[in-house]
């Protein structure tokens, strides 16, 4: 994607695996060399975030990872409690780190250079440049290394392989047992033609994990119930299509990476912003709502990472440049 300054990227997000996924994707696609930084202010000061009144470098907790100088040319944030922390290394390099943050920052985008939120966040503003879902670390590449890592695991799954990305109860999403319950007895209906590959989230539970393992005794279906490498890079990698739930941005973004079709298995609640997302694919022809059956479709895989690094790559090349010229005229 050309050529950045020398100094780097830091990835600064409060180490949730969701939220750390999303800069890491961003960083990776730019090919430049990066440093993961973790970071969490201690109580009071964490509630406080985004707008924290004081310096935050003296009220990190004491795992945070330090931040020292001199800072990086480019900053990507994700997560409320990493805005404190990347908006001062921006202060403290006299402006010249760039400052991206993704989702939707809950404060002034122009705080930042960047700001890379949800379309179905619905902000805006010349600095704003919103995507369908959230980046993902998925690629071509990735999914081929991935087929080749998983392939003693995943090959024995009979084909034609249906993925099952199960989330869980959120604010909006109902998952209690009747939703579970209609998951599990549609599975296994789907295992007399499919082989099943089911992957629970940490919002899934283990209790709604054993209801879902029960049901599906004697179809030869995968559970992944932890233990071991979770398998799912290689879970898209060997699926042919994708079942799911509705409660996930992630997820259903992460299937859609690949071209293999994803149906949306719905549940109760929801929100206008949810909906709107869900619209946002359905009319790209990515996904469809689960009906019963898995049908098969084809699709451009979605790439909007790809498409948002391009952005902060022109970013840092106006600034590369402008950085240059500043240099030549101080001569």
């Amino acid at each position: 994607m050309g050529k950045s300054r020398a100094n780097g990227v830091w990835v600064v997000t409060e180490g949730a695996a969701g939220m750390e996924n999303q800069a890491l994707g961003l960083a990776e696609r730019l090919g430049l060399s990066f440093e993961i930084k973790r970071v969490k202010l201690k109580t009071p000061w964490r509630w406080l975030a985004p707008r924290l009144p004081v310096s935050p470098f003296g009220h990190a907790t004491p795992d945070s990872t330090p931040l020292n100088p001199p800072g990086p040319d480019l900053v990507i944030g994700c997560g409320r409690q990493s805005i404190p922390f990347v908006r001062a290394i921006k202060q403290a390099s006299g402006g010249r780190t760039l400052l991206v943050q993704t989702q939707n920052p809950r404060i002034d985008p122009r705080a930042f250079d960047l700001v890379i939120p949800p379309e179905h966040d619905g902000l805006s503003g010349p600095n704003v440049f919103p995507i369908i879902g959230s980046p993902n670390r998925i690629t071509q590449a990735k999914l081929k290394g991935a087929r080749e890592a998983f392939a003693k695991q995943l090959m024995p799954v009979k084909a034609p392989r249906l993925a099952v990305l199960i989330g869980g109860p959120n604010k909006v999403y109902k998952m209690g047992e009747a939703e579970i319950d209609a998951l599990a007895v549609s599975l296994r209906m789907l295992s007399h033609e499919h082989g099943l590959i089911v992957l629970p989230s940490r919002r899934t539970g283990d209790i709604n994990v054993n209801r879902i393992a029960q049901t599906l005794t004697g179809t030869g279906a995968y559970i992944w119930r932890g233990g071991n490498e979770n398998p799912y890079m290689g879970a898209l990698a060997w699926a042919e299509a994708f079942l799911v739930t509705a409660d996930s941005v992630n997820m259903a973004c992460e299937a859609a990476g690949t071209g293999k079709p994803v149906h949306i298995f719905p549940l109760p609640g929801g929100s206008p912003k949810f909906r709107k997302f869900h619209e946002s694919l359905a009319a790209k022809g990515i996904t469809r709502e689960f009906s019963g059956e898995i049908q098969n479709w084809n699709y451009e895989p979605l790439d909007e990472t790809g498409r948002a690094a391009k952005r902060i790559q022109e970013l840092l090349d106006v600034s590369a440049t402008a950085s240059d010229m500043n240099v030549r005229g101080a001569i």
